[in-house]
């Protein structure tokens, strides 16, 4: 018979345990709302962080190819492909820019 039974009471919960996990949830409750903070994702930042990686390689990428396009039709090369490549970083990095400084939703 004692096999059987578990190495604890079965008289139940104890009220004064489940009156403190309520209190402990309730302060770090209060605490979020003190601080301002909202509870991430854990995949947000690896979202973030692919997105920031597409703007740059997209507006790298995209920038180049533009200008040796524009290069080998008109005959410029390599001014329009450097031209564009500038654009493109700089396209790239206002996105980025955009991206990481936008406001949380509230």
């Amino acid at each position: 018979m004692a096999a059987d039974t578990p190495g604890q009471d079965p008289a139940g919960e104890d009220a004064r345990i489940t009156s403190l996990e309520e209190r402990i949830a309730q302060a770090e409750q209060a605490e979020k709302v003190r601080q301002g903070t909202v509870e991430q994702q854990p995949d947000d930042g690896s979202r973030l962080g692919n997105r920031v990686l597409a703007e740059l390689i997209g507006g790298l990428a995209g920038g180049a190819l533009i200008g040796w396009v524009l290069d080998r039709l008109l005959g410029t090369s390599p001014w329009l492909l450097l031209v564009f490549l500038g654009l493109g970083i700089v396209v790239a990095f206002r996105n980025i820019i955009r991206l990481t400084t936008k406001r949380p939703d509230q």
